[in-house]
């Protein structure tokens, strides 16, 4: 994505590990430049550079439509490859208003049967509906945002959660064992 380009060993990890890279159209100007592989860049074109769009042309999809941000065209044209295990980089910094745009896309994908988590450099993002078991670490920091849910428990929190209203309520919880049970 075309948000603060990842520094922490996690998601720059997932960037050197990928089978697959999509490029978001702004973020090729700071992607393509590290001279590391990728496959496409994708989007409404708005944001890419001269240079890289005359040196890649042949591997640029324009894609004009406003219905969709540039990141939910790379998760789709991702999902029309068969690929629906997505690690999403870069979707968060530089604009709050993209990045809380960019986080709640994430329920959008899961109830399409993608799996998209957003990495960053200070955590991830999961999107879960059922039981849900994470491996953690004791003194982890969860926040747990509800879209819905009217049953919500937790094994392996250090505070109760419930069905929350508002998105804030499931912030600043912390794991106490190796895995915690939503």
């Amino acid at each position: 994505g075309n948000g603060e380009y990842p520094q922490a060993q996690l998601p720059l990890e997932i960037l050197d590990n990928a089978g697959t890279i999509v490029i978001c159209d702004g973020a090729a100007n700071s992607y393509v430049p590290t001279g590391k592989p990728f496959d496409i860049i994708i989007g409404d074109g708005d944001s890419i550079a001269q240079e890289i769009q005359e040196q890649y042309a042949s591997r640029i999809v324009i894609s004009s439509c406003q219905e969709t941000n540039d990141q939910t065209k790379a998760v789709n044209y991702l999902a029309s490859k068969g690929i629906n295990d997505i690690a999403i980089i870069g979707a968060t910094g530089k604009r709050d208003d993209h990045t809380l745009g960019n986080i709640s896309l994430l329920i959008e994908y899961f109830n399409e049967g993608i799996s998209a988590r957003i990495y960053t450099d200070h955590g991830i993002f999961i999107p879960s509906h059922g039981d849900t078991t994470l491996i953690t670490r004791p003194g982890q920091q969860i926040s747990i945002f509800n879209f819905g849910c009217t049953q919500l428990s937790a094994q392996g929190l250090q505070y109760p959660i419930r069905p929350f209203n508002s998105w804030w309520q499931g912030t600043l919880n912390e794991a106490t064992a190796d895995r915690c049970i939503i």
